[in-house]
């Protein structure tokens, strides 16, 4: 049985290192939710709190309306998919994924059972007499993932599953935890720093920075509207142009910049004018045009200064006035490229242009 997860002002100290600091947030039943952050941000101390393997200083962590605080991690009901399997070499799989029921005691045909359901779901069920050194990476995340189904546990806690995998595993992988999380529909929590395994599997997401929640939405809601130039820079790749809001009509604002006004219909908070702000916009929100365009608004003279061909895709470095650098990205492209050196005019439609507040200093390109 799937639980909601509350966490309430929660703040998880080590020495004088702040790790979650009064952090919230409310995970739904049956949601697959992600954490999300760069190395060091806190959320592997949120996971594990959860788990019940550190405890909060302060704050609430409930299971539905069950406080947990103090609730050791064998009376929680978890179950973990650590980053390195955590198989025992010398079991096999069947062992290995019954191993937790025999902690609880289970009767042996409700066992038996269980094992061949759990292993089932993962599609390991013909591997069930082979040891955990005879299987592949991949074979090795389903089994732990069975060993965590099989206990029937409120919440699945998941801490980096793919990390270990090259990266056509990692695509097989991804698709078969959102099925088996489908089938299941237990609780999960999910931690990552892969922004596109986030993008991909996560009903919502937290990002967070430094201990605390950046923003918290649908992974669609938080890449085209992040909430300040962390989001916006962590989750996928962006391009900051800064400037000063000069106002607007209710619909579109304008941005005053190095290169030009900037016009904008994604406004992320109400600016006062003259004050700074920066400018949002993705690489494949440009477009490289040869010649202006009749009456499009956000048109720069620009000239390409490399190129990358990458099959699928081409990614342009644009440089423009004042020194300012622009990655453009253009998805399908054809026979023939357009060759560094080459004077071209850009636009960008309202509409991809996010304000932000300016609370980091750059013009230049950020790569995630």
């Amino acid at each position: 049985m799937s639980v909601e997860v509350h966490l309430q002002h929660t703040t998880k100290r080590f020495g004088d290192v702040v790790a979650l600091n009064d952090v919230s947030l409310d995970i739904a039943r049956g949601e697959l939710f992600f954490l999300l952050g760069p190395s060091g941000c806190g959320k592997t101390t949120c996971l594990r709190t959860i788990a019940g393997f550190y405890q909060p200083d302060s704050g609430q962590l409930l299971f539905d309306d069950r406080l947990m605080n103090g609730v050791p991690p064998h009376r929680r009901n978890t179950g973990m998919v650590f980053q390195n399997y955590a198989l025992w070499p010398h079991m096999t799989v069947y062992q290995n994924v019954e191993y937790g029921l025999n902690v609880r005691r289970i009767d042996a045909n409700e066992k038996k059972m269980r094992v061949m359901e759990a292993l089932e779901i993962v599609q390991m069920r013909a591997y069930a007499d082979r040891t955990s050194n005879q299987l592949s990476g991949g074979q090795q995340q389903r089994v732990a993932l069975a060993r965590a189904l099989v206990i029937q546990p409120d919440v699945l806690l998941l801490d980096e599953p793919l990390s270990n995998l090259d990266a056509k595993l990692r695509l097989e992988m991804r698709r078969e935890i959102k099925r088996i999380h489908s089938e299941a529909g237990i609780t999960s929590v999910y931690v990552t720093h892969d922004q596109t395994e986030a993008l991909s599997l996560a009903d919502r997401m937290a990002v967070m920075n430094d201990g605390e929640i950046a923003q918290i939405g649908a992974p669609r809601e938080v890449y085209n509207m992040p909430s300040n130039r962390f989001v916006a820079g962590f989750i996928g790749e962006t391009n900051f142009i800064d400037g000063k809001f000069v106002g607007g009509n209710g619909r579109e604002g304008v941005v005053e910049t190095p290169i030009g006004r900037i016009y904008s219909s994604v406004i992320s908070d109400k600016h006062d004018p003259e004050v700074a702000v920066s400018c949002s916009i993705r690489p494949e929100a440009i477009h490289i045009n040869d010649t202006p365009i009749q009456d499009a608004p956000n048109q720069f003279a620009a000239k390409i200064t490399s190129l990358t061909y990458l099959g699928n895709i081409e990614e342009y470095m644009l440089q423009l006035d004042q020194g300012i650098e622009l990655k453009a990205v253009l998805h399908n492209p054809g026979q023939e490229a357009r060759e560094p050196g080459r004077d071209v005019v850009i636009d960008v439609r309202p509409r991809d242009v996010v304000v932000l507040p300016a609370d980091q200093p750059t013009t230049s390109f950020n790569a995630s």
